[in-house]
Order: C-alpha cells, then sequence, then structure tokens
C-alpha cells in the first residue's frame, strides 16, 4: 500500500506544477473539464446510468463553459467606441 501512496503524491505533484506555465484559459478550460468530468461520473453513478457517459459530457461540457469564462476574464479583448 505504501507504493501507491508515493505515487499517488508524485502524479498530483506533477499535475499541479504542469499546470504553471499555462495560460489563465488555458487553466480554466482544464479545470471545468476536471469538475465536469467529476460531477458528471457522481451524477450518472447516482441515477443509475453510466458513470463513464456521465463523466464524457459532463468533462465536454464543463471544459467549454471554462473555455468561455477563461476568454471573457482575459483583458486582452478591448472594445472599441466608434
Amino acid at each position: 500500500m505504501r507504493p501507491l501512496k508515493y505515487l499517488t503524491v508524485a502524479v498530483l505533484t506533477a499535475g499541479t506544477l504542469g499546470c504553471a506555465g499555462m495560460s489563465r484559459q488555458q487553466q480554466t478550460t482544464l479545470s471545468g473539464g476536471a469538475i465536469g468530468a467529476g460531477g458528471g461520473a457522481l451524477l450518472g453513478g447516482v441515477s443509475g446510468g453510466s458513470p463513464a457517459v456521465g463523466a464524457v459530457l459532463g468533462g465536454a461540457a464543463g471544459a467549454l463553459t471554462g473555455f468561455i469564462l477563461g476568454d471573457q476574464g482575459d483583458g486582452r479583448h478591448r472594445h472599441r467606441n466608434y
């Protein structure tokens, strides 16, 4: 059981450090996808459906939502008044 614990810590650390060079939009897309996949799997399992299908659909919806929200909060898009 001990090697599994070390492997889990190593994977989580590598995943966290791998996000350091991402833009805000990339981070929100990834976060939205991960949260959506987790929520979709949970709802799919609780409702009696397939957790895998719930994870795929929730992940896609979460990633799309994160992409849209990350694009709006970026600040690089300025509106011109003509």
